[in-house]
């Protein structure tokens, strides 16, 4: 798939449960590179069962591809679990910390943008605001271009991590 094909193709986020093993990670990354599949943002913390882990993956392909993608790591020694989050109803979030520079005559102009998407204000100097965000991967995005005007001095992304919704409304 060239460049221009995996940027258009459709975004699939995959939730990985595997038993809590680094070996496990760096196999999951050798099947993606590999095999030359995207990985727009992987993710990996531990589970509520302290001897296992889950990793979130979002990445770009075409049924097809993500068929073959799942396929791959559920033949990984410990995976004990592959969901494609992407069709079901899901939890997904993104962390990110964004540093703006700021002056006397911009800073409530950019503390009135942080509130708009209910960032916090983690460091503070004097040329300088440090904030969190967190939200779906569009509000973060959003959040980084409306503050671009200002001057982004550094951006620190987590990638998504998600989880199947378990409440199910009938409407």
């Amino acid at each position: 798939m060239s460049n221009n094909a995996v940027a258009t193709a459709p975004r699939h986020t995959l939730s990985v449960l595997v038993s809590h093993n680094l070996n496990t990670f760096s196999r999951i990354i050798g099947i993606f590179s590999g095999k030359g599949f995207e990985i727009d943002s992987i993710s990996l913390g531990p589970e509520a069962d302290p001897n296992k882990a889950r990793i979130t993956i979002t990445t770009r392909g075409d049924e097809k591809v993500i068929e073959q993608i799942c396929k791959l790591l559920h033949n990984v020694v410990d995976v004990l679990k592959v969901t494609d989050l992407t069709h079901k109803k899901s939890i997904a979030r993104e962390l990110a910390l964004v540093k703006v520079a700021t002056n006397t005559n911009n800073r409530s102009d950019i503390m009135m943008v942080a509130q708009a998407f209910r960032a916090k204000v983690v460091d503070i100097s004097g040329d300088k605001l440090a904030f969190e965000v967190t939200g779906h991967k569009d509000k973060i995005d959003a959040f980084i271009d409306v503050l671009q005007p200002f001057g982004i001095a550094e951006v620190a992304r987590t990638g998504s991590v998600a989880l199947k919704r378990e409440f199910q409304n009938s409407n």
